[in-house]
Formats: C-alpha cells, sequence, structure tokens
C-alpha cells in the first residue's frame, strides 16, 4: 500500500554539508578528468607543456574548493527557501511504499520546486538591475557629449545621433523586465519541467522500479541513510530518457525540414543514448558519494508526515 509523505521541512545544516560534500567530490573527479586531457594535450604541444600541467593542478586544487563554498552558499539557501515556502505553497510529496518512492504527486512537487526556482530568479534579476540602471543612467548622461563631440567633428546633427533618454528609458524597462518578468518565466518553465519530470517519473516507475530511500530516525526527524545506487541511477535515467526521446524527435523533425535527415536521425540516437546513459553514470556516481559520506558526515535529513 502506498503511503504518501509530505516534505515539511529539510534540515538544513545536514542538507548543506552534504550536497556541499558531493559537489566539490564530483568537481574533484571533472578536474581529474581535465588534468588527464591537458596531459595529452601537452604531448602535442610540448612547449606548451608546463603551462598546461600548471594549470591543471591548479585546477585540482581550486576547482574542488570554490564548488564547495559555492554549494554551501547556494544549497543552504536553497534549502531555506523551500522551509519558508512550505506553509504557503506545500511540500514535496512522495508515495512510499516501504522504502521505495513508486510515485509522486505531480502539482506539489512542480510547484514548490517552481516557487524556489522563481526565489532565485528574482534575487539575480534584482543583482542584475542593480547592476545595468547606474550603468545606462551614467551612459545616457555621456551620450549627449559624446554626440555634441561627434557632430562638431563630423557636422553630422545631433538629432540624428542615439539619444541618452533612450538609452536610460531601456536600462530601466530591462530591468523591470529582469526584476518581474524572468521570475515569471522562470516560475512557469519551472513548474511545467518538473511536472513533466514527475509524469514521467510515474509513468516508468511500474516498469523500472522506483528510487529507494533508506530513512533513519534522528529525533523528530528521518535521515535518508543510503541511496541503492542502481534503483536511482535507473528511475532517474528513465525519465530522462523520455526528455531526450522528445528532444531527438524535436530536432529530428527540425533536420528533416532543413533537408538533413540522415544527420538528424544519428543525432536523435545519439542524443537517447547520452540522456540514459550519461544520466545513469551521473547518478550512479552521486549515490556512491552520498552512501560514502553518509555514515561520516551523517545524511539528508527531511520532517517528514
Amino acid at each position: 500500500m502506498v503511503d504518501i509523505k509530505e516534505i515539511k521541512s529539510i534540515e538544513l545544516v545536514p542538507f548543506t554539508l552534504m550536497t556541499s560534500s558531493i559537489g566539490a567530490i564530483v568537481a574533484l573527479i571533472y578536474a581529474i578528468l581535465l588534468l588527464i586531457a591537458l596531459a595529452v594535450a601537452a604531448v602535442f604541444i610540448p612547449t606548451a607543456g608546463l603551462a598546461l600541467a600548471s594549470l591543471g593542478l591548479s585546477l585540482i586544487v581550486l576547482y574542488p574548493i570554490t564548488t564547495f563554498f559555492f554549494y554551501v552558499m547556494t544549497m543552504f539557501v536553497t534549502a531555506l527557501f523551500y522551509n519558508m515556502l512550505v506553509p504557503r505553497l506545500g511540500g514535496i510529496k512522495l508515495g512510499l511504499e516501504g522504502d521505495e518512492v513508486k510515485n509522486i504527486p505531480v502539482v506539489p512537487f512542480a510547484l514548490i520546486i517552481a516557487g524556489v526556482m522563481a526565489i532565485w530568479a528574482f534575487i539575480i534579476g534584482l543583482v542584475l538591475a542593480a547592476i545595468i540602471v547606474p550603468f545606462t543612467t551614467a551612459l545616457s548622461t555621456l551620450i549627449p557629449i559624446l554626440s555634441n563631440i561627434t557632430a562638431n567633428a563630423t557636422n553630422i546633427t545631433p538629432a540624428t545621433l542615439p539619444t541618452g533618454s533612450v538609452v536610460g528609458t531601456g536600462g530601466v524597462v530591462l530591468a523591470i523586465l529582469l526584476i518581474i518578468g524572468l521570475p515569471i518565466f522562470v516560475f512557469v518553465l519551472g513548474f511545467i519541467g518538473h511536472a513533466l519530470a514527475a509524469i514521467f517519473y510515474n509513468f516508468m516507475i511500474p516498469k523500472v522500479g522506483g528510487i529507494r530511500l533508506m530513512f533513519a530516525s534522528v529525533g523528530t526527524a528521518h535521515e535518508i541513510t543510503s541511496i541503492p545506487v542502481v534503483a536511482a541511477a535507473l528511475a532517474i535515467a528513465s525519465v530522462a530518457l523520455i526528455f531526450g526521446i522528445i528532444e531527438g524527435i524535436i530536432g529530428l523533425i527540425n533536420g528533416i525540414i532543413a533537408g538533413s535527415a540522415g544527420i538528424a536521425i544519428g543525432s536523435l540516437v545519439g542524443n537517447i543514448v547520452v540522456s540514459f546513459v550519461g544520466v545513469f553514470i551521473m547518478v550512479a556516481i552521486i549515490t556512491l558519494i552520498y552512501n560514502y559520506l553518509a555514515p561520516r558526515i551523517g545524511g539528508i535529513q527531511l520532517g517528514l508526515k
């Protein structure tokens, strides 16, 4: 029997520590792969060998560290936003049968994630607007001066040159679009995308099996102590496969219209393979890292009701 549980809250510190640590380890793996690629490049470009080696070694140190601190900031705030929005929008709900996530109710899942994304979009839009408006305002005051200089030098009347008011007004309009339009756009797109992800998950799980989450009670919270690797990788890769098929079909149609059917078919097959295999490998790596770290630093803790 499926038991619907709602994630009412996310414990901030365990969530931040785990996600940041996973991000740092994945960044280290990327840096090692990049170092290998740079070492191969150095074989063919001996004169740049020292520079490439220095770059690779620097990335191995800097990339994981910067990734860790970036995740610490963003994941802590993301979990905080989630906890703030749950009383207003409701939390993610999981249809659990034992330790297996058999289904994900679509609207709660899409609504809360889209809400968090919209808040981030608002903050980013606010920051960009704070940069753009002073810049365009300063530029609008310089344009009349430059127009007069250009007119005197070339005998072109200032009326034929761009006006400062156009630039200033454009900056204000762009700022408004960033502050208001960007969050709305991100919310709508995020809702649709995550709603489709939940729908595809619910469709595929009876065929491939769902994600399994091993819980242990920690006070009033439930800690995810481990995540079986194959089950998680297969479930999420199956969802990614459907997205890959849809994207591939759209590309195929565009390719046929453009007269490149052969290339489009190859792209369709490649897109499907990469969507499934690539996501399977990535999810498997992340869950392996999670299972390694959980006994050492503690797993993610959720308030389930």
